[in-house]
C-alpha cells in the first residue's frame, strides 16, 4: 500500500469558512455537548474541527479528575463562540437533552453572535422542545461527520449560509461519501480484506478530506484479521492527519492486537503519548487499559493487571454510559480475584447491564458480546451461552473478533469455575476455536 501524498484540503477550503477570530474572553470556537455512547463519532468531529483550525472544547479531553465539573463546563461555555448539541436514540435520555438544550438555547438568545447547532446522528428526531430550531441530520454518516452535511455544519458554527457553489459541492460530497461507505461495509460483510485495501488505495476526496473512511476501512481490516494491513493504513492516516486522535487510537489498538515483536511497546508509546498530551477521553483510556492487560499476559505481574483495571474504571467513571469500559472494568476485577475485587466486578457488571440489557442487539456484534459477558460474570451461564451464539451468528466473518471474545470468556471461566455442563454451553458458541486449555490465559 503506497503512502498517500499530503493533502492540503484545497478543495474543501474553497468552500469551508475559516473559524472566527477569538475575541476578548473567548477561549474556544466550539463547545461540544454529547453523551459518551456517541464518543467515537464525536472524536471524529473533534478531529475534523481542529483540522479546519477551530479550538474545540470537549469535556473528556479538557477536564481532569478533581476539577469542579459544573464550574469548568460553565466557564468553557461562557468562553465559546458556538455550541453543538449531539443527540442519538442511543443516549435514551431526553432529560439530559432538555437540560443541555435549555442552556445552549439561553446562550444563543442572550449572547450576541453565539451559534447553537443541534445535531442528530441516527435519524431519531429530537424531542418536541427542540422542534423550534433547525438541526443537522448526520444519520447517513454513522462513523463520523463527512460529506455535504459536514460543510453545512462548518458554515453553521460561524453563522454563514452556504453559497450556491458550496451547496452544490455539498451534495456531490454526500453522494461520494455514501458510495464509499457502502463499499466498505459490503467488503467487511463479504470477508474481502483485499477489497478494503483496494478502496483505500483508490481514495478520492471523500477519503482525503478526513480520516473517517480510512479509519472505517482499517477497523474492517482488523475485524477480518488483517492487522498488518490495518497498521499500514493507519500509519499512513496518522501521517496525513497528524492532529487527529482517532487514527492514533486505532493504530495503537491494531498494534496491540497483532502482538508481534515490539508491537506492544509501540502501542503503549502511541497511547501513552496521547495520555500525556491530555487526550484522556474514555476511548483512549480504554485502549490504553487493553495494552496493560496485554502486558500482564506477558509479565504475570499483578500490578499490570491492576493498572489495566484502574484505567478502565477511570474511563467508566468519566463516561458512565460507556459499556465497553464498564465491562472491562468488571472483567479485570474478576481476574484480580480478591473478595473486594469480585464485589466491584458485580457492581460494574450490574451497571453495564442497565446500559446493554439482556438480549442480543441485531447487527451489533460487540454490544451483543458484551451482553453475553455480563451474564457470564454474573454467573447466568445459560443466558451467556445463548447470547454468545447470537453474536457469532450475526458476524460470521469476523474471526478475529470471535477469538478475542473467546479468550476473554476463557479467562473469566478460569476464575469463576463454572461446572462442566455450564462451561460446555459457553464452549459451544466458539466450537471452531481452540479450547481454553490449549490457550495461554
Amino acid at each position: 500500500m503506497n503512502p498517500p501524498t499530503p493533502n492540503p484540503l484545497s478543495e474543501w477550503l474553497k468552500y469551508a469558512p475559516p473559524p472566527r477570530p477569538l475575541g476578548p474572553g473567548e477561549n474556544w470556537n466550539v463547545f461540544l455537548s454529547y453523551r459518551s455512547l456517541n464518543r467515537p463519532w464525536v472524536l471524529n468531529l473533534y478531529d475534523l474541527l481542529r483540522q479546519h483550525g477551530h479550538k474545540v472544547f470537549i469535556d473528556q479531553c479538557e477536564l481532569k479528575a478533581g476539577d469542579p465539573l459544573i464550574l469548568r463546563l460553565q466557564a468553557a461555555l461562557n468562553s465559546s463562540q458556538a455550541g453543538i448539541l449531539i443527540w442519538s436514540k442511543a443516549t435514551g435520555d431526553s432529560e439530559w437533552v432538555a437540560r443541555e438544550f435549555q442552556v445552549l438555547e439561553t446562550f444563543a438568545t442572550q449572547k450576541k453572535d453565539f451559534q447553537f447547532v443541534p445535531v442528530a446522528l441516527d435519524g431519531s428526531k429530537f424531542p418536541v422542545f427542540v422542534s423550534n430550531r433547525i438541526y443537522l441530520d448526520f444519520s447517513s454518516y454513522p462513523d463520523g461527520p463527512n460529506g455535504g452535511e459536514l460543510l453545512r455544519l462548518l458554515h453553521a458554527i460561524v453563522g454563514q449560509p452556504l453559497s450556491p457553489d458550496a451547496a452544490e459541492f455539498a451534495l456531490e460530497q454526500d453522494e461520494a461519501f455514501q458510495i464509499a461507505a457502502v463499499k466498505i461495509g459490503a467488503a467487511v460483510q463479504n470477508g474481502r480484506p483485499d477489497r478494503l485495501i483496494q478502496l483505500a488505495q483508490q481514495g478520492g476526496l471523500s477519503w482525503d478530506d478526513s480520516p473517517t473512511l480510512r479509519c472505517k476501512a482499517a477497523e474492517g481490516l482488523t475485524k477480518l484479521g488483517r492487522n498488518d494491513d490495518a497498521i499500514e493504513l493507519l500509519g499512513n492516516t496518522c501521517a496525513r492527519f497528524p492532529r487527529a486522535v482517532r487514527p492514533k487510537q486505532l493504530y495503537g489498538l491494531a498494534l496491540a492486537r497483532r502482538g508481534k515483536g515490539n508491537d506492544l511497546d509501540d502501542a503503549q508509546e502511541v497511547l501513552g503519548e496521547l495520555y500525556a498530551q491530555g487526550e484522556q477521553d474514555s476511548e483512549t483510556l480504554g485502549i490504553y487499559g487493553r495494552t496493560w492487560m496485554d502486558r500482564y499476559a506477558i509479565s504475570a505481574d499483578i500490578a499490570d493487571l491492576r493498572r489495566s483495571r484502574d484505567l478502565y474504571a477511570d474511563a467508566f467513571s468519566r463516561a458512565p454510559d460507556d459499556y465497553y469500559t464498564g465491562i472491562n472494568a468488571a472483567a479485570k476485577s474478576v481476574l484480580l480475584g480478591s473478595p473486594e475485587d469480585l464485589k466491584a466486578a458485580e457492581g460494574y457488571a450490574a451497571k453495564v447491564q442497565e446500559i446493554v440489557g439482556s438480549q442480543p442487539r441485531a447487527g451489533d456484534y460487540w454490544l451483543t458480546a458484551t451482553v453475553a459477558e455480563v451474564s457470564l460474570i454474573r454467573r447466568n451461564y445459560a443466558d451467556a451461552a445463548r447470547v454468545y451464539q447470537a453474536a457469532v451468528a450475526m458476524a460470521p466473518k469476523e474471526k478475529s473478533s470471535h477469538a478475542s471474545t473467546w479468550l476473554q470468556a476463557c479467562r473469566l471461566m478460569h476464575k469463576l469455575q463454572p461446572v462442566a455442563a455450564d462451561r460446555a454451553l459457553i464452549r459451544n458458541a466458539f466450537a471452531y476455536l481452540d479450547d481454553c486449555d490449549q490457550m495461554k490465559l
